[in-house]
């Protein structure tokens, strides 16, 4: 039996491939399953330092896999439960998770398989890529974060365009509008974003997941209370041991070891 997820660890990162290449890798509950496992094991082990992401064959998600979103015995399904046991805990696990996490899209991202990459820390896109917001098309609403993270990244008229009238937009204009990070050669996809991965895997660990909590807690408070909590956060980053190896590194006048401490 083919494995719908791929695992990999390679100098500190986790390369975790989707990989049911022949639907576009859209995602049954066996994929769904082993990503939540994947990032849970991401979590908690400390030899993990960076995430990447990405899909086998010429698509990287297509979102939900509707064959299992079917009537049964003339009775729709409730789709607020796929949402619920599928997507909810993916989006909330790379988002709470205090490590970066690279996604490179290596084809068509629609529906909830474009939403999966735009909660990615950093997006590489392949020049042949493309994404488009499909849940028009069949009658629902965008979810897997979506209605979040979309709005937040492109404003709320061009995040009610995307997803009302359902276009697909190139990798090149998704770039433009701060949806991806970086567009890249396809030839090039896979080894650029694993460098950038394998950087940030060297890099403050500590320091990196607390960036990503202090943007995390930005999306709905006040300014005094984001403040408040920088500086919390930077005396949290300030007892780490990578900050005192920053530091003598720093002084000396030598490049820093970084242990993710």
């Amino acid at each position: 039996m083919t494995q719908t997820l791929l695992t990999e660890q390679t100098e500190g990162v986790l390369r975790l491939t989707l990989n049911r290449p022949d639907v576009l890798n859209s995602f049954n509950a066996e994929m769904a399953l082993g990503l939540q496992s994947a990032l849970a094991r991401a979590a908690t082990d400390s030899s993990i330092r960076a995430v990447l992401l990405t899909g086998s064959g010429r698509g990287f998600c297509a979102g939900q896999d509707l064959a299992e979103a079917l009537p049964k015995d003339g009775v729709m399904p409730d789709l607020g439960e796929f949402v619920r046991t599928t997507w909810n805990p993916i989006i909330r696990a790379i988002r709470t998770l205090e490590k970066p996490v690279v996604c490179a899209v290596n084809g068509t991202a629609a529906g909830a398989g474009a939403n999966l990459a735009f909660a990615c820390d950093i997006v590489f896109a392949a020049t042949t890529a493309g994404f488009i917001q499909s849940f028009a098309k069949i009658g629902v609403i965008p979810d897997s974060g979506g209605t979040f993270i979309l709005p937040r990244l492109v404003g709320l008229q061009r995040a009610t365009a995307l997803t009302m009238l359902a276009e697909k937009i190139s990798a090149q204009q998704a770039m433009d509008w701060g949806l991806v990070y970086k567009v890249v050669e396809p030839t090039s996809l896979v080894a650029d974003s694993f460098a950038c991965a394998k950087h940030l895997a060297t890099q403050p660990t500590r320091a990196l997941g607390l960036i990503k909590r202090g943007f995390n807690h930005s999306l709905g408070v006040s300014l005094d209370a984001q403040l408040a909590f920088e500086e919390a956060l930077q005396r949290e980053a300030g007892r780490s041991t990578d900050y005192a190896e920053g530091v003598a590194a720093f002084l000396e006048k030598r490049p820093p070891t970084f242990t993710g401490q």
